[in-house]
């Protein structure tokens, strides 16, 4: 695997993404927290270009039988995203795809070395 130096980190700002040309390949590259990663930018779906797609969060929401309320809260703010030709949803975290159970992101390793964003294809 060949290591590449995209940008320094910081200029990807928290919640912020690029997508960058790697050996060929289109590599999403995303600033989740201070933690970063790295998928190729295709939906297993139909191909479509995953990484240009809007990132979100979740609602969660919890039921409670006695009083018969739900409690719902907002959460995983910019760790969701969405393909933007059919809207398949993925984690940015662990790549698993929400719409489809067994799908995945295809990822690769990602790390700050000197201040840089490295990724490895």
């Amino acid at each position: 695997m060949a290591e590449h130096s995209i940008v320094e980190a910081s200029e990807l700002a928290d919640g912020d993404h690029l997508v960058v040309e790697l050996e060929g390949r289109e590599i999403g590259v995303f600033n989740i927290d201070g933690d970063y990663y790295a998928h190729t930018n295709w939906c297993a779906h139909q191909s479509g270009p995953v990484c240009e797609g809007q990132t979100a969060g979740f609602l969660d929401a919890e039921f409670n039988r006695e009083s018969l309320e739900t409690d719902i809260e907002w959460t995983r703010e910019d760790e969701i995203i969405a393909c933007p030709w059919h809207g398949w949803e993925f984690d940015l975290v662990t790549g698993e795809c929400h719409s489809k159970p067994g799908v995945q992101l295809i990822s690769h390793d990602v790390f700050v070395e000197d201040g840089e964003i490295v990724v490895s294809v």
